[in-house]
């Protein structure tokens, strides 16, 4: 049988939205704005046509409450919650420093669904410059990472694993994506932001 390649060191509370003590984050490093790519082709940042993308930090572990969980069969009423510490203006970088981690892991590119709560992921910017329709037909094809708004949380569907960057918008944005993305979840929820506000929207029973 072959080997199943590990998740990455990405650990969570298994006892409901706990989150953790802020840890300092660097700069943000600028995020060269992708070109257009079929299923062949990698996204930023890894070998193939196209602008580099900056290599991403060398995976760190990230305190978390509690003792590390192995990870569960997937289950999309109870995915596992993670909240990466991270600033407004750096929870893009954060959620695509977990994306990294995730692809490099094993996960398929199709597994992942970036929602955010402020300014649109550059992905997405970009390929919304082509319209829509074609936007929302890499969502149908299912084939790669998908980056989306708050405000498109009602056309997408599920997807194994979900990261939220909270990097703007208001409390209620922010509780509306989180819903969304408990709900679409089926394996693994990544929260990216500040600690205090996340756990504040969870806590109001999102």
């Amino acid at each position: 049988m072959p080997l199943i390649p590990e998740e990455p060191q990405i650990h969570e509370s298994a006892q409901g939205p706990r989150v953790t003590p802020a840890t300092g984050r660097t700069a943000s490093t600028p995020r060269p704005v992708p070109g257009p790519r079929s299923a062949a082709t990698p996204r930023p940042g890894r070998p193939g046509p196209g602008p580099a993308r900056p290599a991403p930090p060398a995976p760190r572990p990230h305190p978390v409450s509690g003792q590390p969980q192995a990870a569960r069969p997937e289950n999309r009423s109870a995915p596992q919650l993670q909240v990466i510490p991270a600033a407004a203006d750096g929870a893009l970088d954060a959620a695509d420093e977990a994306v990294d981690l995730l692809l490099d892991a094993g996960r398929a590119p199709g597994d992942i669904l970036v929602l955010t709560t402020g300014e649109q992921h550059p992905w997405a910017t970009h390929e919304l410059s082509f319209g829509e329709a074609a936007y929302w037909a890499q969502h149908e094809a299912g084939d790669d990472v998908f980056f989306a708004g708050t405000a498109a949380a009602d056309r997408l569907t599920s997807r194994p694993v979900v990261i939220v960057a909270v990097n703007g918008g208001d409390d209620d944005t922010a509780a509306r994506a989180l819903s969304a993305a408990q709900r679409r979840a089926g394996a693994l929820l990544i929260v990216c932001g500040d600690p205090q506000r996340v756990d504040a929207v969870l806590g109001a029973g999102v």
